[in-house]
Parts: C-alpha cells; sequence; structure tokens
C-alpha cells in the first residue's frame, strides 16, 4: 500500500507462530538448513509499501521514491536462503498498484520501471504483495482516522458508541461497492499471476497476503490511531476480505499463499509499542504511518519462510 503522508493527512503525520525479537539468522525460521527450499535464486520481489519498507532503515535503491528498505522481509528472505546480491531484485514500491506491475510507475523521487521488468526466464522465486493500493485502502483508512477524530470529539458529550460513520460512508447497506472493488482487483491479479508464470516459467510464486493493521474490536485505540469502534470492525472485516481474495487468485494459479495476518493478531496498530508490527497514525518507531516496522516486516519475513520451506 502507499504511506498515508500521500493523502489529505500529510499535514497531520508531520505533526508519520509470534515474532516480537526474531533475528535475522535461523530464528527466522527455527531451522538452519536449507529445508528443501529454493537453490539460491535468482530471487524477485515485487509488491507495494508493504513490501518495500517506507521510512525503515537504511533506504536503498533506486528510485529513491520507492522507499525500499534494506531491512525489508525480501531483503530478510533473500539474506536467510542464502542468495547472493547478484541474484536478487527488489522491484517493489510504495503505492504500486497491479498495474504498475506491467506499467511504469511515477513516485515523487523518480519512475520505476514496470515491475515485471525484472522477472526473466531464469528467475526461481517470486514474492509478490499487491492489492490494497487497488481498493483504496490506505486512502480508506486515512479518511476514517480523520472521520474518528471528529468521533472522539462527540464522543465527549454524546455517546455514539458502536456507530461506524466512516463505514457509513464507504460501505453503507450491505458494502456491495468495497465488495466489487476487491473482486475487481482479483480480476486484475489474476491475469498479472499468470503473466508472471509466462515470464518466469520455472519460478516458484508466493502471493503474500497483508498483516492485522487493526484488532478485533476497537475500544483500545487511542488517540495514536483514533478510529471509532465501528470503524475499526469496518477495516478489519475489509482487509480480511482483501486477504481472502488474494489466498483465492494464488490457488487459482497455482501460487503459494503466505498468510501473515494470522502471525501478526495482537500486534497491530492498536497494540503496545513493544510489540506491533504496524505503526499506528504516530508512529513511535522509523516507519510509515499505518505500515509494517521492522519487527513487522521481520514477521513477514518469517511467514514467507515458513512457506517457502518443508
Amino acid at each position: 500500500m502507499g504511506p498515508l503522508a500521500r493523502t489529505g493527512l500529510a499535514g497531520a503525520l508531520a505533526c508519520g507462530v509470534l515474532v516480537t525479537a526474531v533475528g535475522i539468522g535461523r530464528d527466522l525460521t527455527g531451522s538452519g538448513g536449507d529445508g528443501g527450499r529454493p537453490s539460491k535464486g535468482p530471487y524477485v520481489a515485487l509488491g507495494d509499501s508493504f513490501t518495500s519498507g517506507p521510512r525503515i532503515p537504511d533506504q536503498t535503491g533506486k528510485p529513491a521514491g520507492c522507499e525500499r528498505s534494506s531491512r525489508n522481509y525480501p531483503a530478510l528472505v533473500a539474506k536467510q536462503l542464502g542468495i547472493r546480491a547478484a541474484d536478487f531484485r527488489d522491484a517493489s514500491c510504495s503505492a504500486a498498484t497491479i498495474g504498475n506491475l506491467t506499467g511504469p510507475q511515477s513516485t515523487n523521487d523518480g519512475t520505476n520501471p514496470a515491475q515485471f521488468s525484472a522477472l526473466t526466464a531464469a528467475t526461481a522465486l517470486v514474492t509478490l504483495g499487491i492489492g490494497g493500493n487497488d481498493i483504496g485502502f490506505s486512502i480508506m483508512v486515512a479518511k476514517c482516522v480523520t472521520t474518528g477524530e471528529l468521533y472522539k470529539a462527540a464522543a465527549k458529550v454524546t455517546n455514539i458508541n458502536g456507530q461506524a460513520p466512516c463505514k457509513e460512508r464507504y460501505a453503507p447497506g450491505d458494502g456491495a461497492e468495497v465488495a466489487r472493488k476487491i473482486r475487481t482487483a482479483g480480476d486484475h491479479l489474476a491475469r498479472a499471476l499468470n503473466d508472471v508464470k509466462h515470464r518466469a516459467p520455472k519460478a516458484r510464486i508466493y502471493l503474500v497476503g497483508y498483516p492485522a493493521i487493526l484488532p478485533a474490536k476497537g475500544a483500545g485505540c487511542g488517540s495514536d490511531m483514533p478510529l471509532a469502534p465501528g470503524d475499526v470492525t469496518f477495516l478489519r472485516e475489509t482487509e480480511r476480505q482483501l486477504n481472502a481474495m488474494l489466498r483465492e487468485r494464488a490457488e487459482a494459479a497455482g501460487a503459494t499463499y503466505v498468510d501473515t495476518f494470522t502471525p501478526s493478531i495482537g500486534h497491530d496498530a492498536c497494540s503496545t509499542a513493544a510489540t506491533r508490527w504496524i505503526e499506528p497514525l504516530r508512529p513511535s518507531s522509523p516507519a510509515a504511518a499505518v505500515h509494517p516496522n521492522e519487527r513487522g516486516e521481520r514477521g513477514m519475513a518469517a511467514a514467507v519462510l515458513r512457506a517457502v520451506g518443508p
């Protein structure tokens, strides 16, 4: 997805198995051997900002506007698998959509080539994390946070607990519009996965889902993540529907779905700073608002390595 600083909240941000202390070596998988994993690359990582790791040090690669971290989950996976730098390509880019897999992406600091241009017939391993920007999820969260600020103020003088003012804006009634966007993204993703197979016929493909951004209940989200409790439920359910679509499309294409949601439960943006994988609106660690921090990228890497392993 794309950092919230690129939405209307830029000004506000200026005022943006459990893996709590996982290491880079054996601890990522619990195994020191290769466990039947792919050979030493070539490995190509594709995806949006949940893959690239905006604002997590050290930022590296070109264009700089893609905001790739040297500690994002692709880099950790490559290191754990012993893949040489020459055989590792991280083509991920913050704010990328499925369309940017096959077409160039303009950023605020350079243009990223079509991500699929990194694929070759020799590619042995592909990870892909995409889809959130296609349904406007980051923008949705930003708008819901703005609405939540108003909600929190109103809640001091009138009891409106249980309401979901942002849900009423984005998914009134049965939420058919959100469901339609997810289905459309799924259709585009199906074509993209087929394209990967044509460009890299020998590659094992892993479609990486999104980690839990919000808790099951919204009462625990404070000033760092101001959301109406009903909207926390709405956004969490929207993410679950998105992940369900990703799993379905992965299975249909013969790819492997990587579940990062389950291991991240309890490490959402409303959890404590010492355990969270996702930073809140006002980050306490070097990371973009409402995006994985370094702990989250380690957790996602562990999930990918479990899927890649035996």
